[in-house]
C-alpha cells in the first residue's frame, strides 16, 4: 500500500509548492534520477544532508536495483522513515537534513541530517574526582544514545515534540514509564504545549519559558550535564527534556534538596557524603548569612560576642569612614564584579586576572582604611562559600537572597535577621513544583509510593 499525503494535494502540487517556497534558498536541491525506465526524484537542502548517506543508500541502489518497484520496496524498508503529515512538515523537516522522494506517484521523507554538533563535552559546570568525566553533546539524538547506555529499562518512554514556531527546535521528552507520576508528567506537558515563542534556542530559555512563575527567584527545575545525575532522578520517576543543539537537560521536579546534593554522593562512603553535605550547608548558611551578621553584630548586638572579640572587631574599623552596612555592601559589589569577570574572561586570563584583582583590591582597600581587615576575611569566606552549592542556579539564587537578608540586618539588626531567615522559610514553604512541596525531604516516585503504603 503506497503511502498518501493526509492533504488536499497530489504530489506534484505537493512538489510544486515546496519549490515555491524554497526557490530563493541557493542550496535547495530539486535532482531527478532516471535509468532504464527507471525514475524518482530528490528534493533536500545540501547544506544540511549528509552526502556519504544519500549516496550509499539512495543513490547506489537506485542504480543497482533491476525495477521501480523493488527501488520503492527498498525505500519503504528503510528504518530511517518520517511520516508524513502535512506539506509544511515536509518543508520543516527538509530544513533539518530531510530527504523528499517522490516515485510512482507516492512521496517518501528520509532522515539524513548531517551531525557536526555530537562531539561529546567534558563536564565543566559540575565536575567530581570520581564518576564519568564526560556530559552531552549538542546533538539530541547522540545525548538520547548516551542515556540509553546508562539506563537500560525497556520502560524508558521517550517523545518527541517541537519548540519554538520558527526555530523549530525538537524536544525530548523522556520518563520511566513505572515511576513516573502522571499528574506531574501532564503538568510539564501542558506548560511545553503553552509556550508561545518564535525562537527557542537553549535549555535555559527553555526553563524559563516554562516556569509559571516569572518572578520566582528559586528554580523550580534542575539543568544538569551529567548522565548520570540523570540517570538517578529517571529512576526516581521525574520528567526529563532534552533540547537539541544544547547539552544541558532540564530535570523536573526539583525540589530545595535536590540542588544540595552531588553526584559524587553516591560514589563516596555513608559518612564521607554525610561530611560533604554538611560542608555544603554550613557554606550555604555562610553565604546567606555572615553578610548580615556582621551588620547586626557591629552596629546593633555587640554584646553577642565575647568581650575580646567584640574590642578586635571594633578595632579593625577604626578609621573607616563609612557605616558597616555601606562597607559591606561595597565589597560585595567588587566581589560579584570579580565573579562575572572570571565567567566573561578569556580561560586562559581569567584565573590570574582575579586572584590578582582580589588580592590587589583587598590589600589597597585595607590599607587606604575603606574597609577593616575583619570585612575582607568575611568577604573571603563568602566568595568561597557561594561555590560550594552544586547546582548554580541555587547558588545564584542564594547570592540575591542574601542582599534581603542584609537590608533587614541593616535596619533592625539580629532581630532582622530571624524576621529574614522566617520569611525564607515561609516562601520555600510555600513553594511548589510541579506539584511537589518545595521542602519535602525525599521525592518518590509512583513506584516508591506504591511500596510504601503498602508496607
Amino acid at each position: 500500500m503506497r503511502k498518501k499525503i493526509p492533504i488536499m494535494y497530489t504530489p506534484f502540487e505537493t512538489i510544486s509548492w515546496i519549490e515555491e517556497k524554497l526557490k530563493d534558498s541557493f542550496d535547495f536541491v530539486h535532482k531527478p534520477l532516471e535509468i532504464n525506465h527507471k525514475k524518482i526524484m530528490l528534493l533536500f537542502i545540501k547544506t544540511v544532508i549528509d552526502d556519504q548517506k544519500l549516496q550509499e543508500g539512495i543513490i547506489r541502489p537506485f542504480f543497482e536495483l533491476p525495477t521501480t518497484n523493488d527501488v520503492e520496496a527498498y525505500l519503504r524498508s528503510l528504518p530511517n522513515q518520517i511520516d508524513i503529515e502535512s506539506k509544511e512538515q515536509i518543508l520543516v523537516e527538509l530544513t533539518k537534513g530531510s530527504l523528499l522522494i517522490h516515485i510512482n506517484d507516492s512521496l517518501f521523507l528520509f532522515d539524513f541530517n548531517l551531525v557536526s554538533n555530537d562531539t561529546i563535552l567534558e563536564s565543566n559546570i559540575e565536575p567530581t574526582i570520581q564518576g564519568p568525566q564526560f556530559a552531552l553533546s549538542e546533538s539530541l539524538m547522540t545525548n538520547i544514545n548516551l542515556i540509553r547506555q546508562r539506563y537500560h529499562q525497556p520502560s524508558l518512554q521517550i517523545e518527541m515534540m517541537t519548540i519554538g514556531k520558527k526555530s523549530n527546535q525538537s524536544l525530548a521528552i523522556m520518563y520511566d514509564q513505572d515511576n513516573v507520576k502522571q499528574d506531574t508528567l501532564e503538568k510539564v506537558k501542558d506548560r511545553l504545549k503553552g509556550i508561545d515563542r518564535d525562537i527557542v534556542q537553549s535549555s535555559s530559555e527553555l526553563q524559563f519559558l516554562i516556569n509559571n512563575k516569572r518572578f520566582s527567584l528559586f528554580p523550580g527545575m534542575m539543568m544538569t550535564e551529567r548522565t548520570d545525575r540523570m540517570v538517578y532522578n529517571l529512576a526516581g520517576g521525574k520528567v526529563l527534556l532534552l533540547l537539541d543543539g544544547d547539552s544541558n537537560a532540564i530535570i523536573a521536579p526539583a525540589i530545595f534538596f535536590d540542588f544540595m546534593t552531588s553526584s559524587e554522593d553516591s560514589y563516596h562512603t555513608y559518612w564521607v557524603s554525610r561530611f560533604a553535605i554538611m560542608l555544603r550547608y554550613i557554606g550555604l548558611f555562610n553565604c546567606l548569612l555572615l553578610p548580615g551578621l556582621y551588620v547586626a553584630v557591629t552596629s546593633y548586638n555587640a554584646d553577642v560576642f565575647r568581650a575580646e572579640l567584640a574590642l578586635s572587631v571594633a578595632g579593625s574599623r577604626i578609621g573607616v569612614p563609612y557605616p558597616s552596612f555601606i562597607e559591606i555592601v561595597l565589597m560585595l559589589f567588587v566581589m560579584e564584579l570579580l565573579t562575572e569577570a572570571s565567567i566573561r574572561l578569556p580561560k586562559a586570563v581569567s584565573a590570574t586576572a582575579t586572584t590578582v584583582g582580589g588580592l590587589i583590591l583587598g590589600t589597597a582597600a585595607t590599607e587606604a582604611a575603606l574597609t577593616s581587615n575583619v570585612m575582607i576575611i568575611i568577604i573571603s569566606a563568602v566568595a568561597i562559600s557561594t561555590f560550594v552549592i552544586p547546582i548554580n542556579e541555587m547558588s545564584l539564587a542564594i547570592r540575591v537572597f542574601r542582599y534581603v537578608i542584609l537590608f533587614f540586618s541593616t535596619v533592625s539588626g539580629m532581630a532582622g535577621i530571624m524576621l529574614g531567615l522566617l520569611g525564607l522559610i515561609m516562601y520555600l514553604t510555600n513553594k511548589s513544583s510541579f506539584g511537589e512541596p518545595y521542602l519535602k525531604f525525599f521525592y518518590k516516585g509512583r513506584k516508591q509510593e506504591i511500596k510504601g503504603s503498602q508496607s
